[in-house]
């Protein structure tokens, strides 16, 4: 099925503060490389045959490559992000600007949340799914606050480990009723909700973790994900999926990779 998404280049991608366990200033950036594989991701997902938006990077906010933090919509219904680090706090509105060109119902977020970092779909799954995360970036009460937002059950879902500080590096949708995920980034309870919601659901162990492979993209079929995360992969292929592997070594200094790189657009 094609899928709509929304990427921003890393034109002005550098790292400059600290805001997750992954940034470290003193490491430098090759921006250059960084835009090159951000490209090579960009025509990957439209080889597979989806839609790409760019939004337009802005100086001084060299996070916008994070293009999934934005934002998080259902069925045309968008609830920005309210970004916890000040250093983010502009990208809200500039993802605002672009659901406005869509014409799309967009609802401001009172409470604290960094959009698809920490929000997950699956229209599948119980008639459609929001599983959620917090612990570190996203308050519990803005999962109250878009249940209300969108209409849909809101599966709250506690993060444990500071290196998986957004659900998206810790689980991810494969298909419209499945996932992916690493256990030990969750609470115990956590964990024995989402064995209980996915008993089918593919686990990933500490090494593909850590190597960022749970951040990716998935069509269904083909899952977009590091190039670093193999044994991910080989696990994927045997449950059925057909992975699709990239390198995306600069934008990982920033804690992020495919899925930090993609938001999808669910009119």
């Amino acid at each position: 099925m094609t899928r709509s998404y929304l990427m921003s280049p890393p034109e002005h991608f550098v790292v400059e503060y600290a805001i997750n366990p992954w940034m470290d200033t003193t490491a430098p950036v090759d921006t250059e490389l960084a835009v090159k594989q951000w490209e090579g991701l960009r025509e990957t997902l439209a080889r597979l045959g989806h839609e790409v938006h760019v939004l337009t990077p802005e100086i001084g906010l060299p996070d916008m490559v994070y293009a999934a933090n934005g934002a998080f919509s259902v069925d045309g219904v968008v609830y920005g992000a309210k970004f916890k680090y000040p250093q983010r706090t502009a990208e809200a509105a500039a993802h605002r600007r672009f659901y406005d060109t869509l014409g799309w119902r967009y609802v401001a977020a009172s409470e604290t949340n960094e959009g698809e970092g920490d929000f997950a779909y699956l229209p599948a799954a119980l008639g459609g799914l929001v599983l959620a995360g917090h612990g570190f970036r996203t308050e519990v009460s803005a999962h109250a606050e878009a249940q209300e937002t969108l209409g849909r059950p809101v599966v709250s879902l506690r993060l444990v480990d500071p290196r998986f500080y957004h659900l998206d590096v810790a689980l991810a949708p494969l298909d419209d009723a499945n996932v992916a995920y690493y256990p030990e980034a969750f609470s115990e309870s956590s964990r024995q909700v989402l064995a209980q919601l996915f008993p089918d659901a593919v686990l990933a162990t500490e090494e593909d973790a850590l190597a960022f492979g749970l951040n990716l993209v998935s069509d269904g079929r083909n899952v977009v994900l590091s190039s670093e995360a193999t044994a991910l992969a080989a696990r994927l292929r045997t449950a059925g999926y057909v992975p699709v592997p990239v390198e995306l070594t600069e934008l990982k200094k920033g804690g992020g990779s495919v899925k930090c790189c993609v938001a999808e657009l669910r009119a």
